[in-house]
């Protein structure tokens, strides 16, 4: 007997911007015990945790405006999807809203891209409202991340630019930070 879910599991995956969706991201308050839950309770892990803030973060952009915000997050695989946990730490940002409207919770779904500035060009040729945005967050400088709302879909669509290198992290779990 197979399951509907099985068999979508075999089917090519659907892209969105030429791509397809291969992150699922949480905001978290407390990103060491999500990040201890998370490895306990579904064996995800080992999780990199990143600072993201300024001066390495550039161009930040919440809602419209130019601002600062921080956050750290820890990343994580299981088979093909990136599983991202985050807790916002100081500035205006999506996930600071998230926690304060609904706490701990699935906010985003994340689209690796290889054209950034193609893929925001086309989300707002299609009616996207952005809703945060930054660059710089790679060892070099590069990487680049825009969220928008997709017009009547009730879910945040984060495009990504990977960084051909990552910065150092500040921790792994296991073995390092979550107390």
């Amino acid at each position: 007997m197979t399951f509907t879910g099985e068999a979508a599991a075999s089917a090519p995956a659907a892209t969105v911007f030429g791509a397809p969706v291969r992150q699922v991201a949480m905001v978290v308050a407390d990103l060491g015990a999500a990040v201890r839950a998370w490895s306990s309770a579904l064996g995800v892990g080992p999780w990199t945790a990143y600072l993201l803030a300024p001066p390495r973060l550039q161009d930040m952009c919440y809602r419209g405006r130019a601002v600062e915000f921080s956050f750290v997050h820890a990343l994580a695989r299981a088979g093909e999807v990136q599983f991202e946990l985050v807790q916002p730490i100081s500035g205006p940002s999506i996930f600071a809203d998230h926690l304060s409207r609904h706490g701990d919770g699935m906010q985003h779904v994340g689209i690796y891209v290889a054209d950034h500035q193609a893929a925001v060009d086309e989300a707002l040729g299609r009616g996207y409202l952005p809703l945060q945005s930054a660059r710089g967050f790679g060892a070099g400088g590069d990487g680049a991340f825009a969220y928008f709302r997709a017009p009547g879909v009730p879910a945040v669509i984060e495009l990504i630019s990977a960084p051909k290198e990552r910065i150092e992290p500040a921790w792994v779990y296991p073995a390092g930070r979550p107390s």
